[in-house]
């Protein structure tokens, strides 16, 4: 079934219709939300919002206006860019309240350290894996895309990338001297 006809029998309250339109938009409205936001807790909270919005808005969709996956992903960026202003605001309130207390709560100098050292821990830990292994897990973790989209960027199947990705993450696991 096309995802038209599934959200319309969404907004009938089919629920075996919104799991497989869940199924076909899950994977896209998260990506979204992680390419908005750049943080995969917050993502999956914000790809949450969006399903359970597209479940109880299913019947204002309007057919002529595009496409339902169209309408899901504008959802979950509106929904994204929306997450990222309440936290600027609350992060500009902390600024300002930090301006009036004088006192600080840590060495910002060591944090902005042991950030930078951690960063050049990852960033040598990458290194150590295969290009095809550092390519994955860049467009997987770091740009958001899904293991099927991966797999079309690279021109593999997406088993091909769930390998690489599982491999990728074992060494770097090892590189970054996690225990199991």
């Amino acid at each position: 079934m096309t995802p038209e006809s599934l959200l319309a029998r969404v907004a009938l309250g089919d629920e075996a219709a919104f799991a497989a339109l869940y199924d076909e938009l899950a994977g896209p409205v998260l990506g979204m939300a992680v390419r908005v936001l750049r943080d995969r807790a917050q993502s999956e909270e914000v790809a949450q919002v969006t399903l359970l919005e597209i479940w109880r808005k299913a019947a204002t969709f309007t057919a002529g206006r595009g496409n339902v996956r169209s309408w899901a992903l504008t959802i979950a960026h509106r929904r994204a860019i929306d997450r990222v202003r309440s936290e600027q605001s609350g992060s500009d309130r902390e600024a300002r309240s930090g301006r009036l207390d004088p006192r600080r709560d840590f060495d910002e100098v060591a944090e902005q350290t042991m950030l930078r050292l951690e960063r050049d821990d990852v960033r040598a830990a990458l290194a150590t894996l295969t290009d095809l292994q550092r390519r994955s897990i860049e467009l997987a973790y770091y740009d958001g895309y899904t293991c099927r989209e991966v797999g079309d960027l690279l021109d593999v199947p997406v088993s091909t990338v769930k390998s690489r990705l599982r491999d990728g993450l074992l060494r770097l696991r090892h590189a970054l001297g996690a225990r199991a």
